[in-house]
């Protein structure tokens, strides 16, 4: 049977549920702009980013001079206290690299986010190898009296996949990362892809299986979504590479949850994209009805999340 201590209705332990097992209230996230670039794109590494990055950033910097973090972090409190129910929050720097930046303006960015008291905690964005010795020990100071997430973007543990994606880093570089985190009161979430081209079903569960034996706290699933105005569009309207099906998106992202242990928070199983610029797969607009699929799947499987768990 699913674990207890889930304490939720569903077949995997969410972040909702994992939140409010830990505070004992309704938490949400504070998604915040802070203005940062990715080394990616300014040309440190690359440039033009991941092949399925639009590079615009926040629908906030899209409108015009972002807000202070301050402002953005007033705003959207205000926002889910009142429609949401929240009383306590976690600061989210999510656009772009959230550490690449010099130390002191880091802690600059961190410390406003951290002002008021009922902001419980971050959640910051970021590269593996953008989490330096110097950028871990901050995040350990903060992780003393706060709640504290380092969100890495893996996307595949297979160097060729990441090599297309135009990642410019590596999966060692991944796994150096994780150590350099792991043991010091850090969160790490792991954000992964599903359906990227080129890969198989056998490397979707190779990377799934390496994270299962990691120090990692929670998983970030996402569909490969296709962008106009991205390589990956071109080579979508192009014909060049295909979307996954939603039937084997949603096969997949269950056998995914089988052997990921119990512990491990699913803060995210699908992702949507920007409307106006949104190419495929037409199944990932609606997110909420591919939730009901993976809901569906389990129950029909008569499984649920850490079934086939390896210790």
């Amino acid at each position: 049977m699913k674990p207890t201590f889930w304490n939720n209705t569903k077949l995997y332990y969410d972040l909702n549920s994992y939140w409010q097992n830990l505070f004992g209230c309704r938490v949400q996230k504070l998604q915040i702009d802070a203005g940062f670039t990715c080394p990616n794109r300014d040309g440190t590494i690359s440039r033009g980013g991941c092949i399925y990055c639009d590079g615009r950033g926040s629908k906030l910097r899209q409108a015009g001079p972002l807000p202070s973090v301050g402002e953005q972090i007033h705003r959207g409190r205000e926002y889910y206290r009142k429609y949401r129910k929240a009383t306590k929050f976690i600061a989210y720097f999510q656009t772009f690299t959230n550490t690449y930046a010099p130390h002191e303006k880091l802690k600059m960015l961190y410390d406003v986010a951290l002002e008021e008291d009922d902001v419980v905690g971050l959640s910051v964005g970021t590269r593996p190898d953008c989490v330096s010795k110097e950028v871990v020990s901050l995040f350990e100071s903060y992780a003393k009296q706060k709640h504290v997430w380092l969100e890495l973007g893996l996307q595949s543990i297979h160097d060729k996949t990441l090599q297309f994606l135009n990642r410019g880093h590596s999966a060692a570089q991944f796994l150096e990362a994780v150590d350099r985190i792991a043991g010091r009161d850090i969160l790490i979430c792991v954000h992964i892809i599903v359906g990227l081209p080129g890969e198989t079903h056998t490397d979707i569960m190779e990377t799934a299986e390496i994270l299962a034996k990691l120090p990692i706290n929670g998983l970030k699933i996402h569909a490969l979504l296709a962008l106009k105005g991205t390589k990956l569009g071109t080579l979508y309207q192009r014909g060049d590479i295909s979307l996954m099906s939603r039937e084997k998106y949603v096969s997949a992202v269950c056998d995914i949850l089988e052997i990921m242990p119990a512990e491990m928070v699913m803060q995210r199983l699908t992702a949507d994209g920007y409307r106006d610029i949104f190419l495929g797969p037409d199944w990932a607009v609606n997110k909420l009805s591919v939730l009901n699929a993976l809901d569906g799947e389990l129950e029909k499987r008569d499984s649920y999340q850490g079934l086939r768990y390896k210790i």
